[in-house]
């Protein structure tokens, strides 16, 4: 894996020891194949019972694991072929937002995503997944030529927010949020949306409005990060273990809140073990939902999509 995290580190150990078993079997003269497939099923029932009792806070460090999928592995892994299309025709094109054509189990897409990079030359060059308004406003050409010729849009969220910089500010980065806003609930062509890791703040929103709202098993969706909450209620983002446990923002809580509309199953563990399992149930999932939302006219469409967001924050006073 390159990098354990601490949940991790007793599986990490065992895992050590069992290699070292298998070297040494494939050394002697009669290896004890039953002594391996014991030890393999002690760490199969550890990881399980490891994975089973997990923090709010543990999964949040997996959402955020290095070597979890972003959004180009994604689409690489799931679509046949890929055309990016580049810039806002107002300022300049924002790495921190990638988009384009892409084809997905025979059916085309216009595919808008959040890429935060792997090492320190894409981190810097994708500003770590946090977009500028640039950013939002060509996601917003794009969905428009979706509608144009009436083409599906696939959005992969994964930022800790929106670029927070000055200027950033200055070129409306409220604005062009409000706007993705205003245009994706109107918008006469399907949308479905994945929360694929962190889908943070009005970033995530952004490009966040759809027909079907899914997130993986362990990404987060929140109104701030754990460590922002924290200093805010707290003033001390060391907190953060229980802001993440008390903003609710897991896909069990989500589900059960109606914010989003499924869970996407990662592998044992997360997505950063498995990336294929993880794409292919992406992929499922995506294609599935299409069948869904084609059944519907676009009237019905719109109207189930306006009536999804505004049962949001429903409560009842007792």
């Amino acid at each position: 894996m390159g990098h354990t995290l601490n949940h991790e580190k007793q599986i990490q150990d065992f895992e050590d020891t069992l290699d070292k078993l298998k070297i040494h079997q494939k050394d002697v003269a009669t290896p004890d194949k039953q002594e391996v497939a014991l030890l393999e099923k002690k760490l199969m029932d550890l990881k399980k019972k490891v994975y089973s009792a997990l923090t709010p806070w543990e999964r949040v460090a997996i959402s955020r694991h290095p070597n979890r999928p972003h959004s180009l592995d994604y689409i690489k892994m799931i679509c046949s072929s890929f055309e990016e299309v580049y810039g806002d025709r107002l300022y300049r094109d924002d790495s921190a937002i990638i988009g384009g054509l892409g084809i997905i189990g025979g059916e085309k897409f216009i595919i808008i995503a959040q890429e935060k990079g792997h090492d320190t030359e894409s981190r810097l060059r994708r500003n770590f997944g946090m977009p500028h308004p640039e950013g939002y406003r060509k996601a917003q050409r794009l969905m428009k030529m979706a509608e144009k010729f009436n083409l599906p849009v696939l959005c992969l969220v994964d930022t800790p927010g929106a670029h927070p910089g000055l200027e950033a500010e200055e070129r409306g980065q409220g604005r062009a949020i409000a706007d993705n806003l205003f245009v994706m609930a109107r918008l006469k062509t399907p949308i479905i949306v994945a929360i694929i890791g962190e889908g943070c703040s009005g970033g995530a929103l952004g490009i966040g409005i759809g027909d079907r709202v899914a997130m993986f098993e362990h990404s987060y969706y929140s109104v701030i990060s754990p460590e922002g909450c924290a200093s805010i209620l707290w003033k001390d983002s060391s907190m953060k273990e229980r802001a993440a446990e008390a903003l609710k923002m897991h896909a069990e809580d989500l589900l059960h809140l109606g914010v989003v509309d499924a869970m996407i199953k990662e592998p044992l563990g997360g997505a950063h073990h498995e990336h294929q399992t993880a794409a292919n149930n992406l992929k499922e999932y995506i294609l599935s939902s299409l069948v869904n939302i084609k059944a519907l006219t676009t009237d019905q469409m719109l109207e189930e999509r306006y009536n999804r967001f505004r049962r949001l924050g429903e409560f009842q006073e007792l």
